[in-house]
């Protein structure tokens, strides 16, 4: 191959249009921080909760379409040890929006936090707040990581360019416009990126449906004439898996930050609301023209295109089948259009990661902790330099695995298991303390450790029922077992919280120990002064009289 000048050209005019996009943007930044003074921590952050409806809904949704939702669908239904009942992104994330509109956005919104750890620090102080804060910041890093991993592998397939280039331009580029303009300029440039993915995508479907290389989709669902069926299948002993692994996606996501910048940017709890819902259904419609590309490739046979054989499952290139597809089965022009959609889908969710964890460090830890006098101008310098070393992090981590599923999983595990049982302690279990917060953080992350990751051939110590090899002969837990170690977080969260708070109050614990302050005060008896005795006197006297006449 030949580096692909069209497609690089192409590429560099849409990275203008983005960049151009958030310039514009920070420029209604900084006239908003002037309007507002002393106000521009949260002008950045949360674009001074005006974002309108439209842009709301455009924003959440990009945020969840990257380039690890797109790809990470088509690399689940062409894999034939997988199939499209695997690739469960677009539900679960149905289920993440409504769950986040019904149930999460009425308490973050209506107390105006500025990020999800903010209940934790005002309920249970800074130390239990500060070791939650750090899996949340990893999880964002891991983000950043996957999108470019994403990004990296189409350029690579479709533009032959180098791997290092692609990720290191995307990350610039992302980098660059986020320091501009915080949330509007991730808000705005969002727009223009979901409707690149929506359409790109779109017009990809049907070349690849047409193409001489590949079968009618519709024959080979359910047949083994190539691989496997492309629909796939979940046999009975693997169910308790694809139960964990669709769990894991609808919950997951309540515990992540970018989720909640958009929530409380939002002028209402019903425009949050709203927000929610609409996104959901947009989730679902982006999530198909993926499930056809890997169907169609699950489809092809490759030994009759430029690609040869083995074929990209057998090449350990699975990851890639979506660039792989739009370079091998359609015409030149048409892969270049497919390559804008992946670039605007990493760029969405990349920007939302990095303000994410800039959020958390500059609001939660730098402003609260370290420097709580610190001014405006200083958080602002803050949060720059917070979205620089999370780019870095994120770019560096790219090197180490090119698998878009391996960051996608991990990251999302982390919010599962260890964060969402804490958010929903905290928001919704009056009785939760730092006492049941910390054993539960403590539990969870063991329960965790020791279960064991094939995708980070972490090798399992604590071994639940159908703990067995898999396809490829790694031990693997075929138990819901990350459901269980979330509920098991959230039982000891609440009833350690409300033992300690027991022991306390009755005497059984000295109140020198209660470092947490659970610990209930007296209260104070209230005194009534000499004419409000007289007053209720009257009022009572009179009260008898009336019932004396009835």
């Amino acid at each position: 191959m030949t580096l692909n000048v069209p497609g690089l050209v192409v590429m560099a005019l849409f990275y203008l249009v983005i960049l151009g996009t958030g310039i514009w943007a920070s420029m209604r930044t900084r006239k908003e921080e002037k309007k507002c003074k002393g106000d521009g921590m949260e002008i950045t952050l949360l674009a001074g909760r005006n974002i309108n409806l439209l842009v709301g809904i455009f924003t959440l949704t990009a945020t969840w379409v990257g380039g690890g939702f797109i790809l990470g669908i088509a690399e689940a239904t062409y894999n034939p040890t997988l199939g499209a009942v695997w690739a469960l992104m677009p539900v679960p994330y149905v289920v993440t929006f409504f769950l986040g509109g019904f149930f999460f956005a009425k308490p973050m919104r209506e107390n105006k936090y500025v990020t999800m750890m903010d209940p934790f620090q005002k309920k249970y102080g800074n130390f239990v707040s500060n070791a939650l804060i750090l899996p949340a910041l990893v999880a964002d890093v891991l983000w950043v990581a996957r999108t470019l991993v994403s990004l990296g592998g189409t350029m690579r397939v479709i533009l032959d360019l180098s791997y290092g280039y692609s990720i290191v331009i995307s990350a610039i580029v992302a980098v660059v416009y986020t320091l501009l303009g915080g949330l509007y300029s991730v808000a705005y440039t969002d727009v223009i990126q979901l409707v690149l993915i929506f359409v790109s995508l779109w017009v990809c479907v049907p070349f690849l449906l047409t193409n001489p290389h590949s079968v009618d989709i519709s024959l080979t669902a359910y047949n083994e004439t190539f691989q496997a069926p492309w629909i796939g299948t979940v046999p009975l002993d693997e169910a308790g898996k694809w139960f964990d692994d669709f769990m894991l996606l609808a919950l997951g996501g309540l515990a992540y930050q970018a989720f909640y910048q958009r929530i409380l940017s939002t002028s209402s709890y019903t425009q949050a609301q709203m927000t929610c819902f609409v996104s959901a259904g947009f989730c679902l419609v982006l999530g198909i023209p993926s499930i056809l590309v890997g169907a169609v490739a699950a489809s092809t046979d490759w030994n009759s295109t430029l690609y040869g054989l083995p074929t990209p499952y057998n090449r350990g290139e699975a990851g890639s089948v979506l660039p792989i597809a739009l370079q091998y089965l359609t015409p030149t022009y048409v892969s270049i259009i497919g390559i804008g959609a992946v670039a605007a889908a990493v760029m969405s969710s990349m920007d939302s990661a990095l303000l994410s964890s800039a959020s958390l460090f500059s609001s939660n830890i730098y402003k609260n902790i370290i420097r709580k006098q610190a001014s405006d101008w200083e958080m602002q310098w803050v949060i720059r330099i917070s979205v620089i070393i999370v780019g870095l992090l994120g770019t560096g981590l790219t090197f180490l695995d090119s698998s878009v599923l391996v960051f996608w999983l991990v990251g999302v595990d982390m919010s599962y298991t260890i964060m969402f049982p804490q958010l929903v302690s905290v928001l919704f279990f009056k009785a939760s303390n730092g006492y049941g917060a910390t054993i539960g953080f403590l539990v969870g992350i063991t329960m965790r450790v020791l279960s064991g990751e094939p995708l980070i051939n972490l090798t399992p110590i604590i071994r639940f029922p159908n703990c067995r090899p898999n396809r490829e002969g790694t031990l693997t837990q075929f138990f819901p077992f990350r459901t269980l170690i979330m509920l098991t977080s959230l039982m000891i969260i609440v009833s350690v919280s409300w033992l300690m708070a027991k022991a306390f109050n009755v005497g059984l614990l000295p109140e020198r120990l209660d470092v947490y302050k659970v610990k209930s005060k007296p209260t104070k008896p209230v005194e009534v002064s000499s004419t409000e005795e007289n007053i209720e006197l009257s009022v009572s006297k009179q009260l008898l009289e009336n019932t004396s006449s009835c």
